[in-house]
């Protein structure tokens, strides 16, 4: 039943990149618009081209693969955990696809991810994109079918290669696929918009393309009728039809239906609050595939608009309810029509040109849905159920708490400023009477140390709170890129983590639970330190300047339970190259060097031939 109103139009494509879509439509389908143009470096693994139009740019168009080998890893040894295929991100290749704070990896098609690796180890495509910037051309990704998971793979690569160059007049790239299959998991997804990556890595999806849903389901068990598909969509194929009638594939199209359904019903008892031990359960039960949408999706409806979904939760949504089966409709025809849709991805070049309405598809929804009692609605030309509505609309609304969470969170910001700035008054006025304020902590003597722990207590609560609010998904996935709160709280770390040390050996918790480092450290402090870490582009673990104070104790009980000098040197060595660097660089304050610091007390302890060759002998008052 068609809308009173027009739904509202999201950020309609530029002309500038409706040319750069049309381009890369076209190279992605050469077979219908010729052979490929003269201009082209090929490559039996990929293509470049170059083009001045809509700026000078030079595509990487990637060719898709029709063999099931290509979708999945020839066993559970090459990398891919059965039955999805999926494996553990190399952190060397993609270091950001990772939860920052918990530092948990993005698992990925280990068969993709392989693929896109060969190329890198055994094609000119490194030297190729080198030479392309070089030149100041925009970089384009682009691809059909499994080609197009592989451009998304080399997108992220060289947003990652980029940034961590510091290339900053590098223009970001463009990415372009059609009917592209996922993935990557929901941390992969979480990674890439936490990075800012996803406006531009564009997929084309037509609603009813079995293909970009075809890892939703099992693929050990169903590398026959995968290959089945492939062969019947691909053009190379004798048995290539797009309308083909072979009982396997409606078998596999079943097989995934009823997985699509499994997994969007899961997400949506999430999003939606669900808090009954039975969704707990199922995953013991049922095996769900780790895929999940990542990037801008365009959906292109039969009436040539654009459905427009940044919203994971809402694309993995809509790829169940766009199969849902009319009731006069056969599984066999349903089938024949997803594949047959696999293809008709070559009208974007003609339609892409045309002002073709980009439809902000969760926003209408949201707006059909007030005061209707329809059972179903047509936006944006699909005819949705009641319920698929319901179930878009809760992914918008749960999107909408996170940002309102934020907003809450954000409004803390002035107390957290707040209760630093009262902390580092204390710490200025213990460096005044030549105490370091980690001595003075521990100490506990003086009111002003009595109101300090109230300050430290009263901040680990704020930071608990985002902490878990992280660790439930309840803050936007871009939150812990967020430059204002990476520098809160790396300043909040820095100034507050040494009382959080002098509190724990103050009350000798190392001889009960073990060192502060491997056993006491607060989650709030390994999560803002690798938000740092992350921001700035610097190896895990580099940043620990807040910890000298546990790593002194450590070494200084290790001395006293009976560990010789000896024993100790390389990291006493280590301790003091660290400390001179974090001095140097403003991150570990003067009064770690004060004549009463029980640091210096304790490293004039130590013997007189290694203190005279000390890197830090001269920060040292004699």
């Amino acid at each position: 039943m068609p809308m009173d109103t027009p739904p509202p139009r999201g950020a309609a494509l530029s002309d500038d990149d409706r040319l750069l879509v049309a381009h890369c439509a076209a190279l992605s389908f050469p077979s219908a618009s010729g052979s490929p143009p003269s201009a082209a470096s090929a490559s039996a693994s990929f293509q470049v081209h170059h083009a001045s139009r809509p700026y000078p740019c030079a595509a990487f168009v990637f060719p898709p693969t029709w063999s099931a080998a290509g979708w999945m890893p020839s066993s559970p040894d090459a990398g891919g955990r059965a039955p999805f295929g999926d494996a553990e991100v190399d952190p060397a290749l993609f270091p950001s696809l990772r939860s920052v704070g918990s530092g948990v990896p993005a698992r990925a098609s280990a068969a993709f991810v392989a693929a896109f690796r060969g190329l890198l180890d055994g094609s000119p495509l490194q030297t190729e994109v080198s030479k392309a910037v070089a030149e100041e051309k925009r970089v384009v990704f682009t691809g059909h079918s499994s080609g197009g998971s592989i451009a998304t793979l080399a997108a992220i690569w060289f947003l990652e290669n980029c940034t961590r160059r510091g290339s900053v007049n590098q223009a970001q790239p463009f990415c372009v696929t059609f009917g592209a299959p996922l993935v990557g998991d929901n941390v992969f997804n979480h990674a890439v918009r936490r990075e800012g990556w996803s406006q531009c890595i564009l997929h084309f999806i037509m609603p009813l393309d079995i293909i970009p849903r075809i890892l939703l389901a099992p693929l050990a068990s169903s590398r026959e009728q995968i290959q089945s598909v492939l062969d019947w969509l691909s053009p190379h194929s004798p048995n290539f039809s797009p309308v083909g009638n072979s009982l396997v594939i409606p078998e596999f199209y079943e097989t995934l239906l009823r997985s699509t359904l499994s997994i969007a019903s899961y997400e949506a008892c999430s999003f939606m609050g669900c808090t009954s031990s039975i969704l707990g359960t199922l995953t013991y039960f049922i095996e769900l595939s780790p895929y999940r949408p990542c990037g801008t999706y365009l959906f292109l409806t039969s009436t040539d608009q654009l459905i427009v979904l940044t919203n994971s939760d809402a694309v993995l949504q809509l790829l169940f309810y766009c199969l849902q089966l009319d009731p006069q409709q056969q599984l066999l025809d349903a089938a024949a029509r997803s594949l047959s849709a696999h293809w008709e991805y070559e009208s974007i070049k003609q339609s892409v040109m045309q002002e073709i309405g980009c439809v902000d598809y969760l926003r209408a929804i949201s707006s059909s849905l007030l005061g209707t009692q329809m059972n179903g609605t047509a936006i944006g030309g699909l005819e949705l159920s009641k319920e698929a509505m319901l179930s878009l609309a809760a992914a918008a609304q749960w999107e909408k708490q996170r940002e309102i969470n934020q907003a809450k969170i954000d409004a803390n910001c002035s107390k957290i400023q707040e209760a630093l700035k009262s902390l580092n008054e204390y710490k200025r006025t213990c460096e005044l009477h030549e105490v370091s304020y980690y001595d003075s902590f521990k100490l506990q003597r003086e009111v002003h140390d009595f109101n300090s722990n109230v300050r430290r207590l009263e901040l680990a609560g704020f930071w608990d709170e985002i902490i878990e609010m992280l660790r439930r998904r309840e803050l936007p996935d871009a939150f812990e890129g967020r430059e204002e709160w990476v520098n809160l709280g790396t300043s909040y770390r820095r100034l507050v983590e040494p009382l959080d040390i002098a509190n724990y050996y103050r009350h000798s918790k190392n001889e009960d639970t073990g060192s502060y480092l491997s056993k006491g450290r607060p989650r709030r402090y390994k999560y803002t330190q690798k938000w740092r870490e992350q921001s700035h582009r610097i190896p895990l673990g580099s940043s620990l300047e807040s910890c000298f104070w546990a790593m002194s104790e450590e070494l200084q009980a290790e001395m006293i339970n009976g560990k010789s000098f000896e024993d100790l040197k390389d990291r006493v060595g280590k301790l003091e190259s660290d400390a001179l660097g974090w001095f140097t660089s403003g991150n570990l304050g003067r009064d770690v060097f004060l004549s009463s610091s029980s640091f210096v007390i304790w490293w004039k302890t130590l013997p007189e031939q290694h203190r005279s060759a000390s890197c830090i002998a001269r920060l040292v008052p004699s």
